[in-house]
């Protein structure tokens, strides 16, 4: 890694302070829209990590300038999402603008002469590599309860059998579920521009029209849950939905691969949960 300002860095985004970054519109949600909490690894060291896998970067030498601005839409969209974003995610935020502007800063040509300057990103991908051998470890835990757990009898269609024989089938996490719905407001930008009144539905409602759409047993490409939608509104509702029914266990996704297609889950057997908890 070297010191110098990176290729292709934007000299029109201006880092923003914090407290900008922490200016995001509020979303119109209905009264009973659930605050999601993240699970503990799910935090912003796991968010930076995922985006650089996303986007197969070097951890030792991250473009800092637009792993900036996708970490800052990716936070911006989990706030409209009425997700409870920690403080450590805005801290981030931060520590990215501010190697942002470390790297932007030319290099004095006297200092350069001298011993070998220090690259803002280092500290940052120390951390990383920490983190991401922490997660290595956690994973090979995790897979061993798995092994463990398949030795005792479960009920018939406890797990989902998908058309693709031999395809590896991985459980979706948040950030594969925040992605594939980014991307999907993306595609759809045109379209949502337009916006017309919702129908007021709430999170239980659209919750129990998710589960109407998904027999027990079956799944459901994630897009389709959103292809009759007109509005922002009705697929952030949706979106809500989709990760509370997740929450209470009452459905499950998984992909195609690493960053595949996401499909929905509904396993079979006694419903485990009311709608919503009391």
């Amino acid at each position: 890694m070297t010191g110098r300002p990176e290729d292709g860095a934007e000299p029109g985004m201006e880092a923003r302070p914090a407290a900008d970054v922490a200016d995001v519109p509020e979303s119109t949600l209905p009264e009973d829209a659930p605050r999601i909490r993240l699970p503990v690894f799910e935090g912003p060291l796991d968010l930076l990590l995922y985006l650089i896998r996303k986007d197969r970067i070097d951890i030792h030498d991250i473009p800092i300038a637009p792993i900036t601005r996708q970490y800052v839409e990716y936070l911006e969209l989990m706030r409209e999402l009425n997700l409870d974003v920690a403080g450590e995610f805005m801290v981030m935020a931060a520590t990215l603008i501010h190697i942002k502007s470390k790297m932007l800063v030319p290099v004095d040509p006297t200092e350069a002469e001298g011993e070998p300057q220090e690259d803002p990103r280092e500290a940052l991908v120390h951390r990383l590599l920490e983190f991401e051998r922490y997660k290595e470890a956690a994973g090979v835990l995790h897979q061993k309860g798995q092994i463990r757990a398949a030795t005792w009898t479960r009920p018939a269609g406890a797990l989902p059998s998908f058309d693709d024989a031999g395809e590896e089938i991985l459980e979706a996490g948040l950030f594969d579920l925040i992605s594939a719905f980014k991307d999907l407001l993306e595609r759809r930008k045109t379209l949502l521009a337009h916006e017309v009144a919702d129908q007021g539905k709430s999170v239980d409602q659209r919750m129990a029209e998710l589960l109407d759409l998904i027999r027990e047993g079956q799944s459901l490409e994630l897009l389709e849950m959103f292809a009759e939608l007109q509005t922002k509104a009705e697929m952030i509702l949706t979106f809500l939905a989709l990760l509370e029914l997740i929450r209470l266990k009452r459905v499950k996704v998984y992909q195609r691969g690493l960053f595949g297609a996401i499909r929905v889950f509904r396993p079979v057997g006694p419903e485990a949960a009311p709608a919503r908890p009391a």
